[in-house]
This record gives C-alpha cells, sequence and structure tokens, in this order.
C-alpha cells in the first residue's frame, strides 16, 4: 500500500475503468484462514467484524440498475491470537433462492431494476424483495442481517448460515420494516445506566409513520413509540441523543406513477427539492415522548449521521450533507459515474437551540467524505474524535480512497490515502481493551486493491492515522464494495 498523503494531485488520483472493477459480482462463497499478511495483526484484536452488501451485481448475466438492489453478501473476519480468518455467505432470502433457482431476474428492485418484458410485465408488480444487503450487527444474542424495508434476517454468527427471517421475539410483525442504521446507546439513562439498542421503522406516504424501538442486551423489547409527520420521508439514518431520536426529514417529493404502471422502479421517482428546507423532528425517548419537536434548516441531503449530544439546553448533531441528489436516471449506467459534476458529502454540524427552535449549521470539513464512524463509547455523548472514509484530493468529489481522522477540539486533521489503486470502505473503530483515550483503538476498513482485484483488511492505528496500516491482510478474492458492517467483541471462528 502506497501513501500518497503529501502528493495533492492536479490530474485524477483514480483511474475510473479500475474502479468500476469493484462492482463486479462475487458469486462465490468462501470459509479460509487468511495466510497472505503485509504487517502484523494486533494481538489483543480479538472478535469479529461483521460487514454487509450487495454480492450480486447481475443476475442470471442481466446487470441489475443499481448496487443499493443486489443481493446481501455477509463477510466475517474473526480475529484471535494475531490469525485471522474469513467467510463471506450469501443471506438466503426467499428471493435470492427463487432468482438463482430460475437464472434471471422475478422482482422489481427498489432503485430500478426491472423484469424482463418491459413495462406491461412490471406494472402493477409492487411486491418488494427483500434484499437483507445494508447492515449486520450481533444483538441479543442474535446476528441480524438488515435492509430497512423489510424485517431482518437471522444468520448464524459462527457459519453465516441463513435462518430464516426475524422477528426479533414478536418485536415485529410480517411486513414491518426495520431499519438499517440502529444506533446502541452505550449507557441508557432511562435503564440506569445499561446499553439499549435503538432503531426505527417508517411507513411513507402523504404522512409517514415513524416508530421507535428500543431493545435490551438480552434482545426484550424495552420501549416501543411512534409519531406521524406530514409529507413523504426518505430517511435512511437518524441520530440518538440521552433526550431525543432525530431525524432529518430530507426535502423530496415522490411521484408512485411511473413506479406503479411499471416505467420505474420507485427510488426513480424520487425528486430532490432544493427550494424545500429539511424538517428536523426531534422525538422525546422520555415516555410518554408526546412534546415533539420540528425545526427547519437549509441542510441538503443527509443520509449520515456522525454522531449526536446535549450540551446546556441545545442538541448538537453532526452529519455529512450534499448540496443536492440528483434523481436516480432510469436507463443510467451507476458505474458511469461523472464524480466532478456531482456535489461532495461534507461534514456539518447542526446546532438546534431547543429555547427559540433556531438551528445553526457550520462546515467541519470541506474534503469529500462519508462513513463517519465514532468510538462507540461516544455515541450520544459530546466526543472530540471522528473517523471517516475521505478522497484522495482535500476538493472536489472522488471516490473514497483514504481515512480521515478529525480532532473536533484542535482541528486538527490526520489522514492516510490507499490511492491511486485502493478504494475504503466504512471504517469501523474497535477500542483497545482498557483503553484510557478515545482513540485508543484499532481502525478497519476493507479496501478493495484495483491493482490485483482483490480486497484488504487494513488495520490502522486509531492514534495515528499517519503511519500506515499496522496489517494489510490479503483476501484471495475481491468483495464488491459494501454498505455496513459492525463489530462483535465475540470470536466466532470456532467452526472454521
Amino acid at each position: 500500500m502506497t501513501n500518497l498523503l503529501n502528493l495533492e494531485s492536479t490530474t485524477k488520483p483514480y483511474n475510473p475503468q479500475e474502479w468500476q472493477r469493484g462492482y463486479e459480482s462475487q458469486p462465490n462463497e468462501y470459509a479460509y484462514e487468511i495466510d497472505e499478511i503485509e504487517g502484523e495483526i494486533p494481538r489483543q484484536l480479538k472478535g469479529t467484524l461483521f460487514r454487509n452488501g450487495p454480492g450480486l451485481l447481475d443476475i442470471g448475466g442481466t446487470p441489475i440498475a443499481h448496487p443499493f438492489d443486489g443481493d446481501g453478501m455477509v463477510n466475517a473476519f474473526y480475529f484471535k491470537d494475531g490469525r485471522a480468518y474469513f467467510r463471506n455467505r450469501f443471506v438466503r432470502t426467499e428471493g435470492y433462492v427463487r432468482e438463482r433457482q430460475a437464472g434471471e431476474i422475478l422482482y422489481r428492485g427498489v432503485f430500478g431494476t426491472q423484469k424482463p418484458g418491459g413495462w406491461l410485465n412490471n406494472a402493477f408488480d409492487l411486491r418488494r424483495k427483500n434484499i437483507a444487503n445494508t447492515n449486520v450487527i450481533y444483538w441479543g444474542d442474535k446476528l441480524v442481517a438488515l435492509w430497512e424495508a423489510a424485517e431482518p434476517h437471522r444468520l448464524d454468527p459462527y457459519t453465516l448460515e441463513t435462518l430464516g427471517i426475524d422477528y426479533l421475539d414478536g418485536i415485529l410483525q410480517p411486513g414491518d420494516g426495520f431499519a438499517a442504521h440502529p444506533w446502541i446507546d452505550p449507557s441508557c439513562e432511562l435503564d440506569n445506566g445499561a446499553p439499549c439498542l435503538v432503531n426505527f421503522s417508517i411507513e411513507p406516504g402523504l404522512s409517514s409513520k415513524i416508530t421507535i424501538y428500543e431493545i435490551a442486551p438480552n434482545g426484550k423489547l424495552l420501549r416501543r413509540y411512534a409519531h406521524s409527520v406530514p409529507g413523504f420521508c426518505f430517511i435512511h439514518d437518524f441520530a440518538i441523543t440521552p433526550n431525543y431520536c432525530i431525524f432529518f426529514q430530507n426535502p423530496v417529493a415522490f411521484n408512485p406513477i411511473p413506479y406503479v404502471l411499471g416505467f420505474r422502479g420507485a427510488g426513480e421517482c424520487i425528486q430532490f427539492q432544493s427550494d424545500r428546507p429539511t424538517q428536523v423532528i426531534l422525538i422525546p425517548r422520555n415516555p410518554p415522548h408526546k412534546e415533539v419537536k420540528v425545526l427547519s434548516v437549509q441542510s441538503g441531503f443527509v443520509f449520515h449521521h456522525a454522531n449526536a449530544f446535549e450540551r446546556e439546553g441545545k442538541v448538537i448533531i453532526d452529519s455529512v450533507a450534499y448540496a443536492s441528489l440528483p434523481q436516480v436516471q432510469p436507463d443510467s449506467n451507476y458505474k458511469e459515474v461523472d464524480f466532478e459534476a456531482l456535489d461532495p458529502g461534507q461534514l456539518w454540524r447542526f446546532t438546534l437551540n431547543l429555547s427559540d427552535n433556531t438551528v445553526e449549521n457550520k462546515l467541519l470539513e470541506s474534503r469529500c467524505c462519508e462513513f463517519p464512524y465514532v468510538n462507540p463509547a461516544k455515541v450520544s455523548k459530546e466526543y472530540r474524535y471522528l473517523f471517516l472514509g475521505a478522497a484522495h484530493n482535500s476538493t472536489g468529489n472522488a471516490p473514497l480512497q483514504g481515512m480521515l481522522k478529525l480532532d473536533l477540539q484542535t482541528g486538527k486533521r490526520q489522514f492516510y490515502s490507499f490511492a491511486p489503486k485502493g478504494y475504503v470502505s466504512e471504517p469501523i473503530f474497535v477500542p483497545k481493551p482498557n483503553a484510557n483515550a478515545e482513540d485508543e483503538g484499532w481502525l478497519l476498513t476493507l479496501v478493495y486493491n484495483a491493482a490485483h482485484h482483490r480486497s484488504d483488511l487494513a488495520i490502522l492505528d486509531g492514534e495515528d492515522l499517519e503511519k500506515g496500516p499496522l496489517a494489510c491482510l490479503h483476501l484471495k478474492h475481491h468483495i464488491p464494495y459494501g454498505l455496513h458492517g459492525s463489530w462483535s467483541d465475540r470470536y466466532f471462528g470456532e467452526q472454521l
């Protein structure tokens, strides 16, 4: 791996054709010890890294229209005693199994994938294919793959075998959604400091219903509460503080007619409205959850929040925001991205004054960035360090090729680049055992290595990114660009 930290490039630090190959399908499933390693795996690193993302970008040789429509493939990295093992398996959803048997597309995708036969064969087919491709988390003694429009799928954490749809011991009902961005409150004040998982589901429409679930470490429901807001909600992530769940209702409109008539996917019917403000919805976590606040701000479009906390009667939220969101166009090729024509994601701080219902916004990081991650112990609390995937150059829009660390107290930045051949994924921060400092831990990120058409898992020192990977684990193959993942301190590698 080459660190080009000091080589601010006037030309593209990436090759578009090489970047595109990271979107090739990976139909194979593997299980092996990783034996090609540069550097040394820290011996204290013990547990399992789970990651999820679209593994199939074509079905029976027919390309899907958008990677967000790809079938979920879960990857696991098992660490113990300075050694690492790898396993990947597709989530055996009903749709995946049926399409593998048929060898062709049988379902419409949310982001534009259509069944063969034109609009006539797609009209009025409103079935949802649960693709389980967005996140994976171990909670309540269950490993579940998540896709926000439908129920979770439970997996065996040792083998990644699909055990079936899981309704979380009756918390969910058939047809319920369960979002792909749960947060773990490390010390919930409502539960005497015990941790709890907080997640939501949305029933969108002319009026959208947000339902929030708070779940104990044993998987039991602690609280369920709901609130309806006017208008259509396109919300992927949210944020939590000790007292609030916070949702950014992005300014979009949804016209379902082309979708119902078979001309477009549902995601292609969403239109960003730059002249409208974002509605920031604060739903109290404290029963009876009634004093909901709604504030307005010009935020652009937000997919991901980094963290939120409360200070002196104000709620502060750090988020990656885009000035605009281009509409997904039918018949467009998602691999043919003109990065320079798109607005980059940038890190903004939104300060909500609850006494006068005003919002201040401030740009914290102008470099193109995404997939923010904080020390898990700092979720919902005031924090100092933030880790993100970022573009190689400090200006402009481009694929994510480096790891960026922000010190929000001093403004200092650390950056390590895998350019020109490396393309990074979401960073996962793993605290060291008995760590004292907030950044005392390891940063794990999956890197697509275009030079060898394979993926590497890089382990960096959270206190000093700039010295480069402590270890780089070379897989024997590539993993298509993924979405989200999580770390468990449990080691599930016994069956390898």
